[in-house]
């Protein structure tokens, strides 16, 4: 007797149809890649000044790999921020990124203590900001970057009510 034909499950994916998930600012990945200009723009300058002063001839191979991974971390950073997604639901919140290691957060609205709103200079510069969610158990903490400052005003206090309405039962 033959097995009926099963279809894969992905257990990052869970109700495929039934999420809505919602992207953050694609103006995210070009904070990033200012961010990680600026690291190997040091990098860069230390290894300049280390061939001026040493005058060793391996100097500008290292300076060209460091550039070339600095490429590749820059093709690598544009996947990572489209991996970030994030979705309401009744109970709970959704939080999903990550390329190699793949990470679904389930946050329940109950289980929040407090909620977090951030912007550094850059995500302040493009107009973005970061929530954070905070849980009693530091491990399910979550945090959604790269959102437009009004919609993580929204997000915020949604996230504020709901967890003071579903913390009432409790």
């Amino acid at each position: 007797m033959s097995e009926p034909y099963r279809t894969a499950v992905d257990a990052l994916e869970p109700w495929p149809d039934t999420v809505q998930w919602r992207p953050v600012s694609s103006k995210l990945i070009v904070v990033e890649l200012i961010g990680l200009a600026i690291w190997i723009a040091v990098l860069v300058a230390g290894l300049v000044a280390g061939w001026l002063i040493g005058g060793q001839s391996f100097w500008p191979w290292v300076i060209a790999g460091v550039l070339v991974l600095g490429a590749w971390r820059a093709v690598i950073e544009v996947r990572a921020v489209r991996a970030w997604g994030y979705a309401e639901r009744d109970n709970d919140l959704l939080v999903r990124h990550g390329l190699l290691i793949r990470h679904l957060s389930i946050v329940p609205y109950a289980r929040m203590q407090y909620v977090d709103v951030t912007a550094g200079p850059l995500e302040r510069a493009f107009g973005l900001a970061t929530v954070q969610l905070h849980t009693a158990a530091a491990a399910s903490d979550a945090r959604v970057p790269g959102l437009p400052p009004d919609e993580a005003s929204r997000l915020r206090d949604r996230l504020t009510a709901l967890g003071e309405d579903r913390a009432e039962g409790l």
